[in-house]
């Protein structure tokens, strides 16, 4: 369980990005996070691996508070927290399985990583991972070769690699076009049910948001201002995430059509 206690950022500028944020997300459940940009959604995130560092607050992954531990320690526990970037974040220039085994840096030694000389375990999980994901023959491709959506599920891969207890996921749908963020968003529900992950998914697609989560989140400069069931998302409701519009066509219910990954 990931639990979130009065977590703010404030930065030298003044201009704070999270107010006393008070969440639970237990396991297994997925959480979309929704808000207009600079409610503070990325920051969130990035607060709780502590790739930015919060100003004050805690956060507990089980029972271990993170923001308390030190630099070598947090080092060793970011492993349990797999991260999935909006931009991919892959290594052009490395294979695709190259791109999935970096997963397993935080396990394996130096030298090891150096020479890419990982275990056997690593390999068969990292196979079994992009079967799983649709992607068995693409292993030795670049990754400067891919589409979007393949990029987007080999950086799953390599994210379900470190063997996480949490995953964040930044944005994964912003450079996919609606079909392949159907389907990326789908999958990663299936990974999470199947693997009994606890999910928070930044997204500014609200429709994604009710089809995809069990619950969603709504930020609005830096404060909750809705934590609830998709289907709670009324007018009003994202008139106060966002502001003033004729929110009717957003909040229609979108049913999952259940599309095949390609």
């Amino acid at each position: 369980m990931l639990r979130l206690e009065k977590l703010t950022k404030q930065y030298k500028t003044g201009d704070q990005a999270l107010i006393d944020v008070d969440l639970e997300i237990p396991k297994s459940q997925v959480i979309a996070l929704i808000g207009p940009s600079g409610a503070g959604k990325s920051t969130l995130i990035r607060c709780i691996n502590r790739l930015v560092e919060p100003t004050s607050g805690k956060v507990y992954l089980n029972d271990l508070e993170l923001t308390s531990l030190s630099s070598r320690k947090l080092r060793k526990n970011r492993r349990r927290m797999g991260m999935i970037f909006q931009e991919y974040a892959l290594v052009e220039r490395l294979t695709v399985m190259e791109n999935v085994l970096s997963g397993r840096l935080g396990y394996v030694g130096f030298w090891r990583s150096y020479f890419r000389k990982f275990p056997q375990d690593d390999i068969k999980e990292a196979y079994r991972l992009l079967d799983r994901v649709g992607l068995m023959d693409m292993v030795d491709k670049r990754a400067d070769e891919l589409s979007g959506g393949q990029r987007q599920r080999v950086g799953i891969c390599r994210a379900l690699i470190q063997n996480p207890d949490l995953l964040l996921i930044d944005e994964p749908t912003a450079s996919l076009d609606p079909k392949t963020s159907r389907q990326i968003m789908r999958l990663i529900n299936e990974l999470c049910e199947e693997r009994e992950l606890a999910a928070i998914i930044n997204i500014h697609d609200v429709q994604l948001a009710q089809m995809f989560s069990q619950r969603v989140v709504g930020l609005e400069l830096g404060s909750v201002v809705y934590d609830g069931p998709p289907d709670g998302l009324t007018p009003d409701v994202l008139t106060k995430i966002y502001g003033e519009e004729d929110w009717s066509a957003t909040i229609e219910k979108v049913e999952d059509d259940d599309e095949e990954i390609i």
